[in-house]
């Protein structure tokens, strides 16, 4: 690993200072550091500013600093290039992130010295048919999201899985999900935990009116087309919840597996059980921050 690239959430605090103790610790490492060109540096040794998207060009991996959103962000500008992420947690929760502040040196010295694996991570691909237009598809690692609204009254969405009618929702909106977005919007919906290195979709209903509809469970390779059905109120399509669209009555929202996995540098130090008992606190009402 001779290029790291260095890419963090700009908004949060301290993150210069991190950054500078970042840049420090790999000092003559024969590391090439490549720093965001929005980003905050006043350190002493050479780094090399680009863009982002040059960044995940460039780089053997991504360190992220920043929550989950940042890991999101980056996992979609750095899947198609097949660059691995390492995340360090600076949010509350930091499901997708690997370590903490405290022991980002200890894995700092494992990164270089090659003791992790790669997991890879399935991502969705959704786009929206209009008539005659098909709108650029976007990726996303959680989910797809169609939603009413704060004023809308429920929707109406004809549900189709492979062809085959499953479902018309009269509800606030649907959820289609990746295993790892089953601990994200879904679950809050009532939609199960998924282990992550499974490949499948989760289509959950958010507060649907009917005692009946429930998460359907489907293939990874299935597709899944949703029509809207509702004329009255706005209408969003959200890919992770940070790419949105808004929806029109008739449009066709086509969501299946990417063609692009995301990569995340795992240390092999913590399961996904024990990220489960860590951040939800096995239901025992404490704060999870």
């Amino acid at each position: 690993m001779k290029v790291i690239g260095l890419l963090s959430n700009l908004g949060r605090e301290r993150i210069a200072g991190l950054i500078d103790e970042i840049c420090a610790w790999f000092g003559n490492r024969g590391i090439t550091l490549l720093l965001d060109e929005a980003g905050p540096y006043s350190g002493n040794r050479p780094v090399t500013r680009c863009s982002r998207q040059e960044m995940v060009q460039r780089a053997d991996c991504l360190i992220v600093l920043g929550g989950d959103g940042t890991l999101l962000y980056s996992a979609r500008l750095a899947a198609p290039f097949g660059v691995p992420i390492f995340g360090v947690n600076l949010g509350r929760l930091g499901f997708l992130t690997e370590v903490e502040i405290p022991n980002l040196g200890d894995a700092l010295e494992c990164l270089l010295a090659g003791k992790y694996t790669v997991e890879e991570r399935m991502m969705l691909e959704a786009k929206v048919i209009r008539g005659d237009r098909v709108y650029e598809p976007v990726t996303g690692l959680n989910d797809a999201v169609i939603t009413k609204g704060a004023f809308a009254r429920l929707i109406i969405l004809d549900t189709v899985v492979d062809g085959q009618h499953f479902s018309t929702y009269h509800a606030d909106g649907v959820i289609i999900s990746t295993p790892t977005g089953s601990t994200a919007y879904s679950l809050s919906a009532g939609g199960p935990l998924v282990v992550p290195s499974l490949e499948l979709m989760v289509i959950t209903p958010i507060c649907p009116h009917a005692l009946w509809a429930r998460p359907l469970v489907i293939a990874s390779e299935s597709e899944v087309r949703v029509t809207l059905l509702s004329r009255q109120g706005e209408v969003m399509l959200t890919m992770d919840g940070q790419h949105g669209m808004r929806l029109q009555y008739g449009d066709v929202v086509q969501v299946k597996k990417a063609a692009h996995s995301a990569r995340f540098i795992k240390l092999n130090n913590r399961t996904f059980f024990d990220i489960l008992r860590e951040k939800l606190k096995e239901g025992d009402g404490k704060n999870g921050s």
